[in-house]
């Protein structure tokens, strides 16, 4: 009869009851938002590039299937961060009623690293939704003021602007700054952690992964915050 009930369960609630089934979530999801990082920080070094290339770049995005796709690609995204953050919370939180029963000291080791990872993770979290509102739904850029012109003379928005008016905010730059340093050290710890959790680690790739992990959150790091920081600090593009 309980075999039967169990068998009953949808798929999705059966993996959610899971901790494997969770730890997967977190390492998937963790697997996409990694990948879409990479991307964006591609993307975004356009800037460098000059306003013509970042804005072809930015009109790319936004005419993307007829306008879907960034919306698509919009909403998997936040799937996939509330998914990543709700799984993270709930193991936390079956971590530290494990610490409380047993009181091991490898679980106390391994409820404090989880503690650190979901306020980083919840700091990010609100990181994100600020970016969002800040260079997505602009909130403080209007369209009819940052007008830029494409190779055949339409009217487009200047994202190429906005960004170099962004980012010349000292508070926005400072907030930047810090969400970018807690999001890699996320990732520094994050990654190890999805290698080991999809089956990618052994003792003898441990040392090859961890050294994976840190030198991609650096190389993210530094990458994310050289264009506030050129901006700000050495005027690039005012």
């Amino acid at each position: 009869m309980k075999a039967a009930a169990v068998s009953s369960y949808p798929i999705v609630s059966r993996v959610w009851k899971s901790s494997i089934g969770r730890k997967m979530i977190v390492a998937l999801t963790g697997l996409v938002l990694t990948g879409f990082l990479a991307g964006h920080l591609a993307g975004n070094l356009l800037v460098y590039v000059g306003r013509e290339a970042f804005n072809d770049y930015a009109q790319f995005l936004h005419h993307m299937l007829h306008g879907a796709g960034v919306w698509i690609a919009r909403a998997g995204l936040l799937a996939a961060v509330v998914l990543h953050v709700a799984a993270t919370i709930s193991l936390t939180r079956e971590n530290r009623a494990a610490r409380q029963a047993y009181a091991h000291p490898t679980t106390i080791q391994t409820t404090k690293s989880a503690k650190i990872m979901i306020y980083s993770g919840l700091t990010i979290l609100a990181f994100v939704i600020f970016h969002l509102l800040h260079f997505t739904v602009r909130v403080s850029f209007p369209a009819d003021r940052y007008v830029d012109h494409d190779k055949f003379g339409e009217l487009r928005f200047d994202a190429w602007r906005m960004v170099i008016d962004g980012f010349s905010n000292p508070l926005v730059v400072l907030f930047y700054i810090i969400a970018m340093t807690l999001l890699c050290s996320h990732l520094s710890h994050g990654v190890g952690s999805m290698f080991q959790t999809l089956g990618l680690r052994s003792k003898k790739s441990a040392c090859m992964v961890k050294l994976i992990s840190k030198g991609y959150a650096v190389l993210i790091w530094a990458g994310f915050i050289s264009i506030p920081l050129s901006i700000l600090v050495f005027r690039f593009g005012r």
